[in-house]
């Protein structure tokens, strides 16, 4: 009997072991494990995962990635994090705001990145974007040129009444929209916000404001840039010229402009940060937030068909500085 009892044990144990998870096998072959938890997929978001493969395919590092989509919904991102948990991954990453809020809840004993967070202090995911070495919290932000991108807008179309249409349960999507109502007042611009809380409500939403403004800003706002070929729809039934924050999703649509990140860079960012953590030791709350400043990190983007459609001229001294002119139905990048 006790030599049952003992075998018994030693099977318990050998057993609790096998399922602690896929972190103990990775930290014995050097394979680390990424836990990856999206907001939702759209262009920019899809981008970031790219980028962040593509950098870390570059390196030393031995990788296994467990990429995980919330669909949108909060309580979704609050179980990937569970699930990243019980596999024990090694370094776990928010693409998305509510993503990232989510692993910093859970995780306080590994590295917690987040991407294409528009303002992680806000977001109450870092103290301070210097960074804190109590902390095991860091990333890449996505924090746009709002004020120069609505200037821009005015400047080439004139437009005195901006249109916006914005998430109110998501912290990105008000914390831009504040930002975009702030920069329309320093302009003297009249700003016209709607409210949605899913990217199912985008279209009627902006059809109710549609007939009382000058021009449409979409910001990088997950749940309603998700919905931008709607968006782009409705504008162009209304004859109204839209702005997009987000380039990476406008390809084939009549948008007119787009300034923002190239999202694949943000995800090459973000995979450097993982590998100064995982590879040289440092310390990941010490690496704060990263901002992208390069102008390489960005493109701009002129539809020219849709410009000429709508009886707008875009000046030369815009289009010698964009990264993609549209024009005769023939995309060209520069």
């Amino acid at each position: 009997m006790k030599r049952y009892i003992a075998l018994l044990m030693m099977l318990i144990a050998a057993f609790s072991l096998a399922a602690s998870g896929s972190g103990e096998a990775a930290a014995d072959d050097g394979t680390v494990l990424i836990g990856v938890s999206k907001l939702l997929s759209h262009a920019a978001l899809d981008a970031v995962e790219v980028g962040l493969q593509d950098y870390l395919a570059t390196t030393d590092m031995q990788v296994r990635y467990d990429f995980q989509n919330a669909n949108g919904d909060i309580s979704t991102a609050a179980s990937i994090a569970q699930q990243f948990d019980s596999e024990g991954c090694d370094v776990v990453l928010g693409i998305g705001t509510a993503s990232a809020q989510a692993l910093a809840n859970i995780f306080t004993d590994i590295p917690v990145l987040f991407a294409a967070v528009t303002d992680p202090i806000d977001a109450g995911l870092v103290a301070s974007n210097d960074g804190d070495p109590s902390s095991n919290v860091c990333g890449v932000s996505d924090m746009n040129p709002v004020e120069e991108q609505i200037r821009l807008l005015h400047e080439i179309t004139g437009a005195e009444r901006i249109g916006n249409v914005y998430s109110s349960g998501e912290q990105n999507g008000v914390v831009l929209m504040e930002q975009a109502a702030a920069a329309c007042e320093k302009l003297g611009l009249e700003f016209v916000p709607v409210a949605v809380s899913n990217s199912s409500e985008v279209r009627m939403a902006l059809q109710s404001i549609i007939d009382r403004v000058d021009a449409v800003y979409i910001a990088t706002d997950n749940n309603v840039i998700s919905a931008i070929a709607t968006i782009d729809d409705v504008c162009n039934q209304a004859g109204i010229p839209l702005f997009s924050a987000d380039p990476s999703g406008i390809d084939g649509l009549e948008c007119m402009i787009a300034w923002g990140f190239n999202y694949h860079s943000i995800g090459v960012a973000t995979g450097r940060l993982i590998e100064d953590i995982m590879v040289n030791g440092a310390n990941a709350g010490e690496q704060g937030t990263v901002f992208l400043t390069d102008p390489a990190d960005f493109e701009l983007w002129f539809n020219l068909d849709t410009a000429e459609k709508l009886g707008y001229t875009i000046p030369q001294e815009y289009l010698d500085t964009a990264a993609v002119i549209i024009e005769n139905g023939v995309k060209t990048e520069r």
